[in-house]
């Protein structure tokens, strides 16, 4: 079945940078499109970014210029570089991919930006 396994999260210093990692499982890395998306307490769940499987990109505004979406199809691995965080960056963030059955998430991974 389809796996999501995201890592990386953690408490960081405003204006720091974190690394968010998801390994995927069950699924043809290639064919698909990858999503990030973040919730935060008392909010809905957003989209932060997206690759294509061309290595096409697609960031919230909010993110733009300061998060960096790829992937390493030789590791079905989907990765979120964000920098310059900032508290409002505080969240729960998700993997995300959706093929013909459904739509699929990971665990999710807390990134909490505070001094």
């Amino acid at each position: 079945q389809v796996q999501l396994v995201e890592s990386g999260g953690g408490l960081v210093q405003p204006g720091g940078s974190l690394r968010l990692s998801c390994a995927a499982s069950g699924i043809i890395f290639t064919n698909y499109a990858m999503g990030w998306y973040r919730q935060a307490p008392g909010k809905q769940r957003e989209l932060v970014a997206v690759i294509s499987r061309s290595g096409n990109t697609n960031y919230a505004d909010s993110v733009k210029g300061r998060f960096t979406i790829s992937r390493d199809n030789a590791k079905n691995t989907v990765y979120l570089q964000m920098n310059s965080l900032k508290p409002d960056d505080t969240a729960v963030y998700y993997c995300n991919v959706n093929n013909v059955v459904g739509s699929y998430w990971g665990q999710g991974t807390q990134v909490t930006v505070s001094s």
